[in-house]
């Protein structure tokens, strides 16, 4: 099922984008942006990438809880998921990822 980006201006004045799930929720998130197309980029790299498994880094963080990263093809990080208390529901995220990415509709709050 679609999800949709929302695009936006942090404190700072960059441009972010974070992709929700169809329930709302917030899915993951990315770095920021000192111009618009550059953020517009990084939401078409999410959906390139995530549907290619070898995209995704799982990580444990020091507190034991599970996050992953979407990376480009060279590498480079294009969006940070939440943490989730178990592998479980890490895996989870990177499914929903998958699936909410591809056909979601791009909501600019700037």
């Amino acid at each position: 099922m679609p999800g949709k980006f929302e695009v936006y201006k942090d404190k700072a004045g960059e441009f972010r984008f974070r992709l929700k799930a169809a329930n709302g929720q917030n899915i993951l998130s990315s770095e920021g942006y000192s111009a618009k197309k550059s953020c517009m980029n990084g939401i078409e790299s999410v959906q390139k990438n995530s549907q290619n498994p070898d995209r995704f880094t799982k990580k444990t963080t020091a507190g034991g809880k599970f996050r992953f990263n979407v990376t480009s093809t060279n590498g480079q990080v294009v969006g940070t998921s939440q943490s989730y208390a178990s592998a479980s529901g890490c895996n989870n995220g990177m499914k929903s990822v998958t699936e909410c990415s591809k056909g979601a509709t791009i909501d600019d709050q700037t």
